[in-house]
């Protein structure tokens, strides 16, 4: 953003007269508020109707237009606008500050003591499947995965001032924000990708720490932000993994309080908007946010309305919150990196303060010192080299219409560039290619296959017998003890999974045999023996298709990455909002 011209705060909503219940719930999302009726003049927000208890409606409090603008647009035409995404932001705002904060602060050993007991710990799993191993670049090095978590709990007086309907206080907390922070195995970049919160998925089976409870795997597909409420945030890294198959290293998570001391203690975050924007329709839905054209600074509970805020941004959906709060996080990182806030040791310490006050923590990162540690690993990265990305996501149908799933093919692309440590800013990474194992493969006809049909999915019926066609291809190829599973195992991409790196090179062997790229070999704790699960991609047909083989260095369109070093992203606002 520009930084000529002087700043004048937007005046905080205490010195506004606000009273504590900044967000009623009356048009909120418990009873289905993101409904098709969209923005003031009958926009297209597409409808929500899920059971989130987290509102959208706000007192409209008085007029937030005091903040300092500076000038109009600074972006010329408008980015494709997607249709869903995830809530409030709630975390990276606070977490990664946390880090950036505890990273510089320097505390002596009494004030760590202190700040250690302030940090809540859980398990970092509650999955019965255990995670794979990393796997090293050429020096050695190996990346660092951390799941970072916004919860809607409303189970203190804090939170409870912030938003919701009484009737959701004290109530099973979900998990409205879900972002996957990737740092890379050379810390030379850093990838953030965000989920939805109405993903629809299949949960894993998790055990309640403290209770005991045993979550049985779904069925059928469950909304990804319940998973908080199927004993902890150790649930939610489990269904993370069962996903995508990437490791995680670590969570952090934290509620809507921390998101506002933390933004109170920061002293204000640079953002922009084309146009005047109040985000009120006619209905009365929204959250109140009201800025004028150009550059405001934000701050509080003001930047927790930015971050809340749907009905107004581009076509009044969620990804449009979405792209807003990564516009925030990039802003606030860029702020924090500058040091103009590092410098003042009682603001430090405040920040310090309102971290570990508002940070719960997987146990392996249970302490100040390992917090310190790990700032000092994401410091390492260029703001340049931040990328911010979405769950290519396509809408459900039927009884699942308004809610999203992973987009075929373009989210595992994703999830695979994240897997083999691929920067999503497209430039050149130092971790080479996948290779072929030297662990020599045994001759086909001794190496046992079976083949699963996997090219269902939540819009498609799988194609019939596909599972027998590709065991007889194989079959063809002297793989004489290839047999097929009548199990459905719908997937995106078609994989050759193997269980132990005793059986990497019959798997690639299989994979070359049938023309798959060798990347498509993976580890998994799923499998007993090498198996193929012909994905979605691969239909029809007895030769996989060229075209059905991803750019594996080449981040999807649908994924709508923007740079952390990006000033010039300014908020298209959604007509009908201005004023």
């Amino acid at each position: 953003m520009r930084r000529n011209g002087t700043r004048q705060r937007v005046p905080h909503a205490r010195e506004l007269g606000w009273d504590d219940s900044l967000y009623e719930d009356g048009a909120g999302d418990a009873a289905g508020a993101d409904g098709a009726s969209g923005g003031a003049n009958g926009g297209t927000g597409p409808g929500d109707g899920s059971a989130s208890p987290s509102g959208d409606s706000a007192a409209d409090g008085g007029d937030r237009s005091g903040g300092k603008r500076r000038g109009g647009p600074r972006r010329n035409g408008s980015r494709p606008r997607n249709r869903r995404g995830k809530r409030r932001i709630l975390l990276w705002v606070s977490a990664v500050l946390a880090l950036l904060i505890l990273g510089t602060a320097g505390a002596g050993y009494l004030y760590y003591r202190h700040l250690d007991g302030k940090l809540k710990k859980e398990d970092l799993t509650l999955g019965d499947k255990p995670m794979a191993d990393h796997k090293a670049n050429s020096a050695g090095q190996t990346p660092l995965n951390i799941l970072l978590i916004g919860s809607d709990a409303r189970d203190s007086k804090e939170n409870q001032k912030l938003g919701g309907a009484k009737e959701t206080f004290g109530g099973t907390p979900l998990a409205d924000v879900q972002m996957l922070l990737h740092v890379s195995a050379d810390r030379s970049n850093m990838s953030v990708v965000s989920m939805p919160r109405d993903t629809m998925l299949k949960m894993p089976k998790c055990t309640d720490p403290d209770t005991g409870e045993v979550y049985q795997a779904s069925t059928l597909n469950v909304q990804t932000n319940e998973s908080l409420g199927r004993g902890g945030p150790g649930c939610t890294v489990a269904t993370w993994y069962e996903l995508t198959g990437i490791t995680i290293d670590h969570f952090m998570m934290i509620d809507f309080a921390g998101v506002v001391s933390m933004a109170d203690a920061i002293g204000g975050v640079p953002v922009c908007v084309q146009e005047n924007v109040h985000s009120r329709n006619a209905q009365g839905k929204g959250s109140g946010l009201k800025l004028e054209k150009g550059e405001n600074i934000i701050q509080g509970e003001e930047a927790l309305q930015w971050l809340r805020t749907r009905y107004g941004f581009e076509d009044g959906s969620d990804l449009a919150r979405t792209h807003a709060q990564h516009m925030y996080m990039n802003s606030m990182v860029r702020e924090l990196r500058k040091g103009a806030k590092l410098t003042d040791p009682g603001k430090l310490m405040s920040l310090a303060e309102a971290a570990t006050d508002a940070l719960t923590v997987d146990k392996g990162l249970g302490g100040v010192k390992k917090l310190y540690d790990l700032a000092e690993e994401l410091k390492k990265v260029p703001t340049n080299r931040i990328t911010m990305a979405t769950m290519p996501n396509v809408y459900g149908e039927g009884t699942e219409a308004g809610r999203v799933f992973p987009k075929p093919g373009d989210a595992e692309q994703l999830f695979t560039m994240v897997r083999d440590d691929v920067p999503l800013d497209g430039k050149a990474s130092k971790r080479k290619p996948p290779a072929e194992t030297k662990d020599p493969a045994a001759v086909p006809a001794d190496t046992g296959v079976l083949v699963r049909n996997g090219t269902g999915s939540a819009t498609q019926a799988p194609t019939p017998q596909r599972a027998t066609a590709v065991a007889g291809l194989l079959v063809g190829k002297g793989y004489t003890k290839a047999v097929s599973d009548a199990t459905p195992d719908p997937t995106e991409r078609t994989q050759v999974l193997f269980p132990s790196a005793d059986l990497e090179g019959d798997a690639q062997a299989v994979a070359k045999s049938l023309g798959i790229p060798v990347s498509s070999a993976k580890k998994s704790t799923d499998v007993s023996g090498v198996t193929v699960v012909v994905g979605a991609d691969w239909r029809s047909g007895d030769t996989y298709p060229k075209s059905a083989a991803p750019d594996e260095t080449k981040t999807p369109d649908t994924a709508r990455a923007l740079n952390g070093a990006d000033e010039s992203e300014c908020m298209e606002i959604q007509p009908g909002f201005t004023f």
